[in-house]
């Protein structure tokens, strides 16, 4: 998995692509981070070495087609955090996102999560996307929002109780593009 990695989606702002053990430094130092990490129900790496780990273990892209991809800024290359699509533990499609602190309220999440949402949805074909949220992460909340997201239901989502999820289907996104929102 140590190679380089092609562009997978592109942005005005934005490559998105898959992840390489190189970016372990930058995973661990992501999820160092307590308010990054905060509302997510996972814990802290605990050094380098754990993130390279979890890295070279990661098969989303060879099992699903597609998992959480490096967020990179175009005209700087720096890593900014990640976003993408998860085949979660209820065999639903979930779209999340994680990035530096240094970097919210940039718009970077929410560009990044509807390239994620057109991504699945024009090029995988995928019928439904969901996004879990802790209710007290009103950020998150917000992005998922601006994606024409709709409420869905409450449950618990790692752990973590009073999980708002929020969901959208090919349909809704395709009259939601139509319209231009």
């Amino acid at each position: 998995m140590n190679r380089l990695s092609k562009p997978l989606i592109e942005t005005p702002r934005l490559i998105l692509r898959e992840f390489t053990v190189d970016d372990a430094y930058k995973i661990w130092e992501l999820n160092s981070d307590p308010e990054v990490i905060k509302y997510t129900g996972d814990p802290p790496f605990e050094n380098v070495e754990n993130a390279r780990d979890f890295l070279n273990n990661y098969k989303d892209y060879e099992n699903n087609g597609f998992g959480r991809w490096a967020v990179i800024k175009k005209d700087s290359n720096t890593f900014l955090g990640w976003c993408g699509l998860k085949l979660n533990e209820q065999n639903l499609i979930d779209l999340g996102f994680r990035f530096f602190r240094r970097e919210w309220n940039k718009g970077y999440a929410t560009e990044a999560a509807k390239a994620c949402l057109e991504y699945g949805f024009m090029e995988l074909n995928i019928k439904e996307i969901i996004g879990r949220v802790a209710m007290k992460n009103t950020g998150s909340i917000k992005v998922l929002e601006k994606l024409s997201m709709e409420y869905w239901k409450n449950d618990s989502c790692k752990g973590i109780e009073n999980s708002l999820y929020y969901k959208i289907s090919k349909e809704q996104y395709l009259k939601n593009t139509q319209n231009g929102i």
